[in-house]
This record gives C-alpha cells, structure tokens and sequence, in this order.
C-alpha cells in the first residue's frame, strides 16, 4: 500500500472524528441552551389593590439583549361575557431579568370577573416595543385566577430572593390590610373581586382585621380547618410551563428548572396539603401526587 493512500486514510479518518466531534458539542450547547436559555414568568402578590398585575420575568439578555417596556393580558372566553378581553400597559424598559408591578387599568377586574371564566384562556405576553419581540406564555382561566389571588411572593420578596436588579422606577407599595381574592359566584353578577371596597361583600369585610388574615387569604367564617396528612409519592408530568407557581408555594418539595420542574432529593412528604396546593395551583395541572395510606 502507497504512502498517499495511508495519509489518505488517515485524514478521511480525522475528518470524520471531527465531525462527529463538532455534532456531539452543538447537541451539548443545544441541550443547554434548552435547560438555561428558556425565559421564565412568575405572577408574584400585587401590594396594591385593585387594577395591579405583579410578575416576575427571567430571560438570558446576554443572548437576546432588548428593552422589556410592555406586558399584556389577553382573555379568551368563547363560552362566557365578555368573550375577549384585552388590557396592555408599558412600563419602564428593562434591560435585565427583573420583577415589577403594573397597573393594568379596568380592563383587568373586567378579565378576572368574565362569566364562564372556568372555560377560558388567558395569555400573558411579556414584549419589547422597539425591538418586536414578545414571550407568550398561556394558561386555563381558572389556574390564572389562582396563582393571582394565591401568590406568596411580593415584587420586593421575588427580586430579592432572585437576587434581581431593584425596580428602580416601581412606586411605593400601599399598605393594605386585606389582600384581595376571588369570588366565586354574586348571585345576577358572576364572578367578582371580593375585597373591602365592593359593595357585594360590605358585610363580609366589617370588623375584620389584618390579623385574621391567614396566609394571605381571608378564611370563611365558621369554616373547618382541613386536616393534613402525608404523602406517599408526587412527580412531574411532562407539559411543565415553569411558571415557578409550586416553588413559590413548596420549594422545599419543587425545584424549577430551566424547561421543567423536579421533586428535590429526599423532599419531605408529611405537608399533603401544600403538595395538594402547589398541585392546585399549577396552570397546566402536571403536578401528581399520591396520599399515603
């Protein structure tokens, strides 16, 4: 055999380990790029009452470096009234992850309070004005209303514990004594807002302090406290929108990660019930558990 068709050998051979080589590191960077690149939205505690919308939101703005000045709520309700609401406000552009508050006008009570909202769908899209990009992240009605009248974490709590840069351009939080939550049903009116201010629920909040507040929500009189009990197994299915909701409610048991969300090793198991509520609350009802026996 000629010396050429040795070295011809040779760097056929060279050319091919090269190529799987360059395959297997763009399927790595691929892969992480999937696991740490996806942006991630968190509904956080509105402080203030009324028409404000708090959120959180997480994207890699090194690889997509724009200005975020914009976030929207679209309802759509095709079995319900209204059956399409929209409300979208700008607010001061941000330039890194960041969490804030916003004032998204009537609209927003008009969209929580939409007949049939349990067949609805709501979208939240996160955009940059000047640059025309936008996230949209959907989610079922009901678990909208959920995580916004269950929310934990506060704008202020959520970027420190992010360790977020201050929303300088945030105002003041008001102190209010009872945070606002859902109604199901007022007869001849739908779903409401039940907070002190609506004359539907006067009678509810009379006397009433903060301190009989418990968990952020206002308990119904007289009604029984549930009893815990003890979880044989919980897992992940797989549709995980990583809006952050069961980690905020049970992080000891929830981990989010980038595109999905994990059951920590060696989680505790004896809190059915805030395994029950971060399973409520997750927006596409992944989250599955077992009780004990």
């Amino acid at each position: 055999m000629s010396t050429s068709l040795i070295a011809m050998g040779v760097a056929i051979f060279l050319v091919i380990n090269l190529v799987i080589g360059l395959a297997a590191l763009s399927l790595i960077f691929g892969t992480f790029e999937s696991l740490f690149g996806k942006p991630k939205l968190t509904i956080l505690r509105a402080t203030q009452s009324g028409n404000f919308f708090a959120f959180g939101f997480k994207w890699n703005s090194s690889k997509e470096p724009v200005k975020i000045d914009k976030v929207g709520l679209r309802l759509f309700n095709p079995f319900g009234n209204p059956t399409q609401v929209e409300v979208s406000k700008s607010f001061d552009a941000k330039t890194s992850s960041f969490a804030t508050e916003v004032d998204m006008g009537p609209g927003f009570i008009e969209l929580l309070g939409a007949q049939n909202f349990d067949f609805a769908v709501v979208q939240v899209v996160v955009q940059s004005s000047k640059e025309g990009i936008a996230w949209q992240f959907d989610m079922k009605g009901p678990k909208f209303r959920k995580l916004v009248s269950g929310a934990n974490l506060s704008v202020d709590q959520f970027t420190k514990e992010k360790a977020l840069a201050a929303d300088k351009g945030s105002k003041p939080p008001i102190d209010i004594p009872i945070r606002s939550f859902i109604a199901d049903t007022v007869p001849g009116k739908g779903s409401q807002l039940a907070i002190p201010t609506n004359p539907a629920f006067a009678a509810q909040f009379a006397g009433t302090a903060a301190s009989a507040v418990s968990g952020g929500a206002v308990a119904a009189p007289g009604a029984p406290a549930a009893e815990n009990f003890k979880i044989a197994k919980v897992w992940i299915e797989p549709g995980c929108i990583v809006c952050n909701a069961c980690e905020d409610i049970y992080k000891d048991v929830f981990e989010v990660l980038a595109d999905t969300c994990i059951i920590r090793p060696n989680a505790p198991l004896d809190d059915g019930l805030r395994v029950q509520e971060a399973a409520e609350a997750c927006p596409v009802e992944v989250i599955k558990f077992t009780k004990a026996s």
